[in-house]
């Protein structure tokens, strides 16, 4: 049976990392929501292509999904402005949810506080906040901690995609 996966965006996605994986979970039979600010709210991507969001921050619940991708690009650093972001991702961490996150999206997930101890990679610049925040972090194409996957660039969506779709066969 398919899982139902929440992939947390806002403007200046790097399309790429949202839109591969999503491809790779849809073609494994699971399907994917765009959770943003709010439902229908047309995001513009870093490379100027629009997606459109299903559904809203505000009417989503982490219950309602299997898991949770945060592609990079500026979107995680907008993401971090509103609270509600924070405590949705949280809610995966703490629950054992299979948490995606590739290049920029870890940076994001500095504000769960959920972050000291797990071994995590990311894009080179995001790198120093994730030890900040009590990551240990390697440079490495994939990084699986339990149930959290981390990729470093969109040149490591093959192994991101395939780590990915591993957790989400459980």
């Amino acid at each position: 049976m398919g899982k139902k996966i929440a992939a947390l965006v806002t403007d200046m996605v790097e399309e790429i990392e949202l839109t591969d994986p999503a491809k790779a979970y849809e073609d494994a039979g699971h399907t994917i929501e765009i959770i943003s600010e709010e439902a229908n709210k047309e995001i513009t991507g870093k490379n100027g292509d629009k997606i459109k969001a299903d559904k809203g921050i505000d009417e989503v619940n982490p219950s309602d999904y299997d898991a949770l991708l945060i592609p990079g690009g500026f979107s995680p650093d907008l993401l971090r402005i509103n609270p509600k972001n924070g405590a949705f991702a949280k809610a995966f961490l703490q629950e054992d949810k299979p948490v995606f996150t590739i290049c920029h999206g870890p940076q994001f997930l500095v504000e769960t506080d959920l972050l000291k101890d797990r071994e995590m990679t990311s894009f080179v610049s995001v790198r120093k906040d994730l030890e900040n925040a009590g990551a240990i972090v390697k440079d490495e194409e994939v990084v699986v901690d339990n149930n959290l996957v981390t990729s470093r660039t969109p040149d490591d969506l093959p192994a991101f995609n395939r780590e990915s779709l591993k957790l989400l066969e459980n």
